[in-house]
């Protein structure tokens, strides 16, 4: 927990089961059985359940806003064990921690356990964090632990676990009265750590006991304009915990109207967990990206800059992403508009002097310590789908004019860039750039900036493709840009005559419709007849034989056509409701939609034919598939808009596409819930043989869209 400051005081907790592994980030494969926010409402109240090998951790927090320094924060932490047997040995950490300002002074109790941390920070005041001590399970009585007390310099936030790791000492005793004693880890010093300067204080309490039990933490800040009625604790905290609960339930229902759809309990508290998670992810990052432009060889550090944003995945990703973003907000914007415009303005600051945002925020070091080196630098010619429009069409109608009028500068300029750098060979054509370099290495070669990464693109990259799913993305972007230029006073022309060109359902054929599959598509070079092969490398003199590395094949020369895939991109024009109501088009769309074969499965659409060439292919070695078949939840929610649309729009397709919409928008929530409650997780993607959750877990990012589909808000 920090405040949104680039230097911030952060508290936090660690825990380990002594015999297991000490647990503090959000890993994806450290072992932890589930968790996830359960109720978090954005602002001043959260209850998160952790389950980690039968142990049951329960963390709630509440806020009382007030004041010039934010106001006061409680923590409640509950844990019991699962099952019967003896329960272990637990060590809950709690500390708190400075990063280039602050400073923390140690409150001690009988010299050895840390009663409360004082100390003083700009955006806190004079504060202090008081650490109760331990009572049983439900608040009756004390319970007996044993306590350790760490201070220490800190190198930087992302080296914390390792700190504390390094300072544990199998050399403290539990000693209840008429008990066995028992050693454990307990914190002493910190031996054994490169020596680094520190730029900050850490002070951390470690409290050692048998479950079942529950703990309070108590932070009062300078906020209050005269005497406190009373600590926030014990039966206080408990009621205010209860009232922030049923206004969180009563809030989402009034949001969202599951209960009145007849939506059944569960249901609905997966729902409430899917947009807590969310919530819950939400962070606000300090520092410079990496950069690199064609204008120099070597990456340069960028701007500084700070960015509150939510993530796509607490384990795997860390920190913002563009294009997940702009579906982010499509929920957040539901639960709270102001939230969302705030997110939305973070974004579009982040605009260099060209008018370009990186795709990938990895802004200071603790986000770094969580990045592959190869994705770190991020390239100026790269671009990604500008879904923050598709969220900003949506907050429009009732977002205040000054805060428009800030924004339509920097949305101008952003288009336009994008106009600018991402233009292809003929007029009304786009083509993402940044695709990968080594063509012989890729079955396919990656687009990653057009989000879809491994998705089928033209074999041969060259500057005569012509990108189907970013002319799309600009038809959009045109559309959007019109609207807020109406609502500003200005003129709308430029972009009105844009968004006109760009839905032009003739043109739209003839760049972009492939009769050979039915469908629309990319335009490029292209050869269907590729293949990975193991090939044998030249050996060397004098040293040992090169391993066989899997390298493509082409067996039959490219030439400009479409490329053979239909999938998620052969929808976009429909996905963004490009075609008309009556277009003759959308016969062979929606039947590829509703196909086996094709899309159509028991859980949701798939993300390339069955039937296609590239269908689960690996592109590498090491490179399984991606957007080869998976079912991605962002893609089935505009899938699910757009028939949605279709459904209620005058033409004779009308009865087909809401026929199509009840059978997908069933499947889709269906396997999302089934999969929630059998591993406790929203995932990335899922499987389209069994709807299994694939890729990183927790990912409450744009599978949380689901909510949206329940509500059945678009």
């Amino acid at each position: 927990m920090k405040t949104r400051s680039p230097r911030a005081v952060v508290t936090g907790l660690m825990w380990l089961q002594h015999g297991g592994s000490l647990r503090h980030t959000s890993e994806q494969n450290d072992g932890v059985s589930r968790y996830g926010w359960l109720m978090h409402d954005g602002e001043n109240f959260g209850v998160q359940e952790i389950r980690d090998e039968g142990l049951v951790l329960r963390t709630e927090f509440v806020k009382q806003p007030g004041g010039d320094h934010g106001g006061d924060w409680s923590w409640r932490f509950t844990v019991k064990m699962e099952g019967k047997g003896p329960a272990p040995l637990l060590s809950l950490f709690f500390y708190v921690a400075t990063d280039g300002q602050g400073t923390l002074r140690p409150v001690l109790e009988n010299g050895t356990r840390l009663a409360a941390v004082a100390g003083t920070a700009e955006e806190l005041g004079d504060f202090t964090l008081t650490f109760l001590p331990p009572t049983g399970e439900g608040g009756e009585g004390p319970k007996y632990a044993s306590y350790n007390f760490l201070a220490a310099g800190v190198p930087g936030l992302h080296r914390l676990t390792d700190l504390v790791r390094h300072s544990l000492r199998e050399s403290s005793v539990f000693s209840p009265p008429g008990r066995p004693r028992r050693r454990f880890f307990g914190v002493s010093s910190t031996r054994g750590l490169p020596r680094e300067p520190p730029r900050g204080q850490l002070l951390l309490h470690q409290v050692t006991l048998e479950p079942p039990a529950a703990l309070e933490v108590t932070l009062e800040s300078g906020s209050a304009a005269g005497p406190r009625r009373g600590r926030l604790a014990g039966p206080v905290l408990s009621a205010a915990l209860a009232r922030h609960a049923a206004a969180f339930e009563q809030r989402f229902e009034d949001t969202f109207g599951l209960g009145a759809r007849g939506v059944s309990l569960p249901q609905r508290h997966f729902a409430q967990a899917a947009l807590s998670e969310m919530l819950g992810g939400i962070g606000f990052f300090h520092g410079r990206s990496l950069l690199r432009s064609e204008h120099r060889e070597e990456p340069l550090p960028g701007m500084e800059a700070t960015l509150f944003t939510a993530v796509p995945s607490r384990s795997c990703f860390p920190r913002g992403f563009l294009w997940d973003e702009g579906f982010h907000l499509l929920l957040l914007g539901r639960w709270d508009p102001a939230l969302a415009r705030d997110i939305l303005a973070h974004w579009l600051d982040l605009l260099n002097a060209d008018g370009w945002i990186p795709r990938e925020q990895i802004l200071g070091e603790e986000a770094r310590s969580r990045v592959p080196p190869e994705f770190v630098v991020q390239h100026s010619e790269t671009a990604n789908p500008p879904t923050l429009l598709l969220a900003l069409e949506r907050l429009l109608p009732d977002a205040p004019l000054p805060y428009l009028r800030r924004l339509f500068p920097r949305l101008r300029a952003w288009f336009q860039w994008l106009n600018r750098t991402q233009a292809g060979p003929e007029p009304f054509t786009f083509r993402w750039r940044g695709r990968d370099a080594d063509p012989e290495r890729f079955l396919n070669p990656k687009t990653l900036s057009s989000g879809l990464d491994d998705y089928p693109r033209a074999s041969h990259p060259s500057a005569q493709e012509r990108h189907l799913d970013l002319r799309c993305w600009m038809a959009l972007g045109a559309r959007v840009l019109a609207a807020l230029a109406e609502r500003l006073g200005e003129p709308p022309a430029p972009y009105s005559d844009m968004a006109a060109a760009l839905s032009d359902n003739d043109l739209l054929d003839r760049l972009h419709w492939a009769p050979e599959l039915g469908a629309f598509a990319d335009f490029g070079n292209h050869s269907a007849a590729v293949a990975l092969r193991w090939h044998q490398p030249a050996a060397v003199p004098g040293r040992p034989p090169p391993a066989p590395r899997l390298r493509r094949e082409v067996r039959e020369a490219p030439r400009p056509r479409s490329a053979a895939a239909l999938g998620y991109v052969s929808l976009f024009p429909l996905l963004l409701q490009l075609l008309r109501a009556d277009s003759p088009r959308l016969p062979a769309l929606l039947g590829s939609m509703r196909s086996e074969k094709q899309l159509w499965t028991p859980f949701g659409l798939r993300s390339l034919a069955r039937d296609s060439p590239m269908y689960l292919r690996r592109n590498t070695e090491h490179d399984p598939p991606y957007w080869r078949g998976s079912v991605w939840v962002n893609i089935n929610f505009l899938a699910l808009r757009a028939l949605h649309g279709y459904a209620r729009a005058a033409g004779p397709h009308r009865e087909r596409a809401a026929q199509l919409y009840r059978e997908l928008r069933h499947n889709l929530v269906a396997n999302v819930f089934r999969q929630y409650e059998a591993t406790g997780f929203l995932w990335e993607h899922y499987r389209d043989s069994d709807g299994a959750g694939q890729g990183c877990r927790p990912f409450a990012g744009w599978s949380a869209l689901v909510v949206l589909a329940m509500a059945e808000d678009y």
